[in-house]
């Protein structure tokens, strides 16, 4: 029997893929969900014993519940959910389409949330687990022409953030995974881009020409150290809360930070101002 059981979503392709080898080829067993498993087949043919590959469409809620609860009882355990799945929206924010904006929504957050409440039940039961929760360097920092995919990834932060101190008593743990550029399709083939509107042009036009999908294989994340940099968290008796990946995601969170904790003391005095003087309180 495998030491673990790890259950990633999004798992055809991506880091998602790139994980669930990373971690079939460590002696773990993994559950591997796609919208179509069969994308899945030559892992299934390599890993017979280890791998369980399963058709999942995680807008679907009632489905995340009804696969996570069967694999449970296949496996008798859970201790690994990685809430991987979703994609890119690439558009100014008043270019998007209503049916855009909630197609990304339900993939990226809801998707999440609801694998993360199918798994909690088994983890509290076992009373350990992990769950890594697959945000971006776009959950940290905002660029222009994607703002809905960063909504997307500020919420589930926030989200993942209440989780983990919500269900540490449980002896599970909570580490958001916050990749930079890796070399997968993710601004490419799988990227869903908005109508461009003219007025946009000129502020949108660089960064539209920037993810026009030519270098989806050409960023310099690796993505099978990036999964073997997840199964190291994993691995490890304390991990942090948050595990920023690559380079670019590395150099550029702490300037961020740093901006944030700059831009606040300087507007400090007109902050504490809102409060009721202390001889009104």
């Amino acid at each position: 029997m495998s030491e673990r059981t790890w259950l990633i979503t999004g798992a055809s392709r991506g880091l998602g893929r790139a994980l669930a080898e990373a971690v079939l080829s460590s002696g773990d067993r993994v559950v591997a969900t796609a919208r179509d498993a069969g994308t899945l087949d030559d892992l299934a043919g390599k890993y017979p014993d280890t791998l369980l590959a399963r058709d999942l469409d995680v807008t679907d809620r009632d489905r995340v519940l009804a696969v996570v609860n069967a694999v449970a009882a296949e496996t008798d355990r859970i201790d690994v959910l990685v809430a991987n799945a979703g994609y890119g929206l690439a558009g100014g924010v008043e270019e998007v389409s209503e049916a855009e904006a909630r197609a990304q929504v339900e993939v990226n957050l809801f998707g999440a949330l609801w694998s993360m409440q199918a798994v909690l039940p088994t983890m509290r039961a076992q009373q350990r687990g992990h769950i890594l929760p697959i945000s971006s360097i776009g959950g940290v920092g905002a660029f222009p022409n994607t703002g809905l995919y960063h909504a997307t990834k500020w919420g589930l932060e926030g989200m993942a953030e209440s989780l983990a101190q919500e269900v540490a008593p449980f002896g599970i743990k909570v580490t958001i995974v916050e990749p930079g550029p890796f070399r997968t399709d993710w601004n490419g083939g799988s990227m869903v881009r908005a109508t461009p509107m003219h007025a946009y042009d000129d502020v949108l036009g660089p960064r539209r020409a920037a993810m026009d999908g030519s270098q989806a294989f050409t960023q310099p994340g690796d993505p099978r150290r990036a999964g073997e940099a997840m199964i190291r968290v994993v691995d490890a008796d304390d991990p942090p809360r948050r595990l920023l990946l690559g380079a670019m995601a590395a150099d550029l969170a702490p300037k961020l930070w740093q901006q944030r904790i700059d831009e606040a003391g300087a507007w400090r005095d007109l902050a504490v101002g809102a409060d009721f003087p202390p001889d009104e309180r």
